[in-house]
């Protein structure tokens, strides 16, 4: 029986925040619990995937990342961004300016946090290309009507 993939990312997604969320929780169990949900004929790629996400578990987590004044400029620049309601036009402008100030700041970042920094462009050019053309990402095509 193959691994039932929904099934088990659901509940391993909820298995893990109740282990971030919740103190107490015995994590053997929760384990156990997902490795129930692995049917022993699984592929050897299932069972080898789902043994790693399900051991990482055990694991404390990282300590959240102290971000620099530069990340949160960035972050700022990034929101600054959005002109609802404005002329198309002014948004473009808005967005290509804020994605110029935003790589600027990224070469001044160090290595570690310059890679983050830069990454806040990606939403910004994809809300970029929306407006450019509305179709953008995906052009629905509809059969005609017979």
């Amino acid at each position: 029986m193959p691994l039932d993939l929904a099934t088990f990312n659901n509940a391993f997604l909820r298995a893990r925040e109740r282990i971030q969320n919740e103190d107490g929780v015995d994590i053997a169990e929760v384990q156990a619990g997902l490795r129930a949900l692995v049917p022993d004929d699984a592929s050897e790629h299932d069972q080898e995937w789902t043994k790693v996400l399900i051991d990482r578990l055990a694991e404390p987590p990282e300590p959240p990342r102290d971000w620099s004044d530069l990340y949160y400029e960035a972050g700022e620049v990034h929101a600054g961004a959005y002109r609802t309601g404005a002329p198309v036009e002014e948004q473009l402008a808005a967005l290509a300016e804020a994605r110029r100030r935003i790589w600027e700041i990224a070469d001044r970042a160090a290595p570690d946090e310059e890679p983050h920094i830069r990454a806040m462009t990606r939403s910004l050019e994809h809300l970029e290309r929306e407006l450019r053309d509305p179709s953008w990402p995906v052009q629905e095509t509809r059969p005609e009507a017979q």
